[in-house]
């Protein structure tokens, strides 16, 4: 029984890494995907390619960290819009145990789309809520350019040291090379079902 116990721990620290593993890495062209918005119309990624950038924020508004995020990114997002930046805030939980898209459709994000089944999600690899994949557009192909964390201070927005999200974004504008590399995200793990 004593030796049970060790192997069953370590089986469900494997599981727990192999599950956060997966998704795209930085480098990977994106598969098209389609998901309902709060205005229960279809939203699709091929749709925005007349964007330079679009950047996925996963995130659910049951999250404390999200809910500190929250005006940091609506600032971002209405910040780049105008550079030809995309957001497109998606909830990995609507739907079986999350917000309604009623309940979705009251916040300040746009699109703010319900990712039912976890489909998107798991295809990206997304594993917190907040997190970001950066995704920069060439030729109406989107290439993962950055995924994780959006700065080093979800707590208050005025210790920020690094803002790894908007540098990407200004580095990808401008056609230099990223260079802040994976980062990973400090928020809510995302329930799997």
């Amino acid at each position: 029984m004593k030796q049970l116990f060790p192997l069953l721990t370590s089986l469900l620290l494997s599981v727990g890494v192999f599950a956060q593993s997966g998704g795209y890495k930085v480098g990977d062209k994106v598969a098209d995907f389609t998901l309902q918005g709060t205005d229960n119309q279809s939203v699709t990624l091929s749709e925005m390619a007349d964007a330079k950038t679009v950047v996925l924020v996963f995130t659910n508004n049951q999250c404390p960290y999200a809910k500190l995020y929250e005006s940091r990114l609506v600032t971002l997002a209405s910040n780049y819009g105008s550079k030809g930046v995309q957001f497109v805030f998606i909830n990995p939980g609507a739907g079986d145990a999350g917000e309604t898209l009623q309940e979705m459709a009251s916040r300040n994000y746009s699109p703010y789309l319900a990712d039912e089944g976890q489909k998107v999600s798991r295809q990206f690899g997304a594993t917190k809520t907040p997190e970001v994949f950066v995704l920069h557009n060439t030729d109406g192909e989107f290439t993962l350019k950055y995924k994780g964390a959006i700065d080093d201070n979800p707590q208050m927005e005025s210790g920020v040291k690094n803002f790894y999200l908007r540098s990407v974004i200004d580095e990808i504008l401008a056609n230099r090379p990223v260079s802040a590399g994976d980062k990973r995200a400090t928020g809510c793990l995302i329930k799997k079902y």
